[in-house]
């Protein structure tokens, strides 16, 4: 593809919006916190579908009338119809408890299916679910980092590495804006994301090698157009790419059902920021850095005559 603009020379703009995101996102989080579900914190999880759209004032009737109050943010309404009520609590609920539910959940819904499905996580199994849940993230960015090193060199796989870390900031910013659960499907979402940003960048960078090999730049202008026409000429291949990942889990989304509808929310939110870090984050880090060891302008010896 003919390059349109050059976006190496534009890098800056791209890392300050990118930047302007992270600080927002790290605002939010200090003034809200993360919206964490019962798999990362000690608690109980109740799920159960009526045959009507859920009435939240109705919901929240049926809980206080067995001495639970719900809050703000513990009732999520989900399913095509909106007919699934999803009610998290702070505390484990007793077999005595679970029955009272059970009994309120047949007076206020007498046409409910299935009956009520609860989960509980006490705090040691929820406290070793967060710290598996950490080292997995970790692991899968430390053998990235190795991988890319090995393949390419030092520099691509650092740069690489901002880039996913750039990809998690957003997601969780957008999962802290919005009031998002984060839960265990959410991790499965940020492992995915990675492989899928990682893999687009590996392509844009497999590109940059070719180039170089061909054009070998002198100077930190010849650099900046090498990386520049690199960029443009796998364009294509990551929006069309990205475009058609994006279909299905749009599409997962709406009709997927409600148990995985923060995996694909998460999954939309990432590939989108996936496809942006592979081209306007991840080459320019690595342009910057590469360009150190690059005089801004080739001096010659020659001398024109007129």
């Amino acid at each position: 593809m003919k390059p349109k603009f050059d976006i190496v020379r534009l890098s800056k703009w791209f890392f300050l919006l990118s930047s302007a995101i992270t600080v927002a996102g790290l605002i939010f989080f200090a003034v809200f916190g993360f919206n964490l579900s019962t798999d990362f914190k000690a608690g109980s999880r109740i799920q159960f579908q009526v045959n009507q759209k859920v009435d939240d004032t109705k919901v929240r009737q049926m809980f206080q009338s067995v001495g639970l109050n719900i809050g703000d943010t513990g009732l999520t309404v989900g399913g095509i119809a909106r007919n699934v009520a999803i009610v998290t609590l702070p505390g484990q609920l007793t077999p005595h408890q679970i029955q009272e539910i059970q009994n309120a959940e047949h007076k206020y819904f007498p046409d409910a299916k299935q009956g009520i499905q609860v989960d509980t996580v006490d705090p040691f199994v929820a406290q070793q679910t967060a710290h598996k849940a950490v080292w997995a993230i970790l692991a899968a960015a430390a053998f990235i980092v190795i991988y890319v090193a090995i393949r390419f060199e030092f520099r691509f796989a650092i740069a690489g590495i901002i880039a996913l870390l750039h990809d998690a900031f957003i997601v969780l910013s957008v999962f802290v804006l919005f009031r998002r659960e984060i839960d265990l499907t959410f991790v499965a979402a940020l492992l995915t994301i990675v492989g899928y940003s990682i893999n687009d960048t590996i392509v844009i960078f497999d590109r940059i090698r070719e180039n170089l090999k061909i054009d070998k730049p002198k100077d930190v202008e010849s650099l900046r157009e090498v990386v520049n026409k690199s960029l443009w000429q796998t364009m294509a291949r990551s929006i069309n790419t990205v475009f058609t990942v994006l279909v299905a889990a749009v599409i997962l989304y709406f009709f997927g059902g409600v148990s995985i509808r923060n995996f694909t929310f998460a999954l939309i939110i990432g590939l989108i920021s996936g496809a942006y870090s592979s081209i306007f984050i991840a080459s320019p880090i690595w342009v910057a850095w590469r360009s150190r060891s690059l005089p801004k302008k080739t001096v010659t010896d020659e001398v024109e005559v007129v």
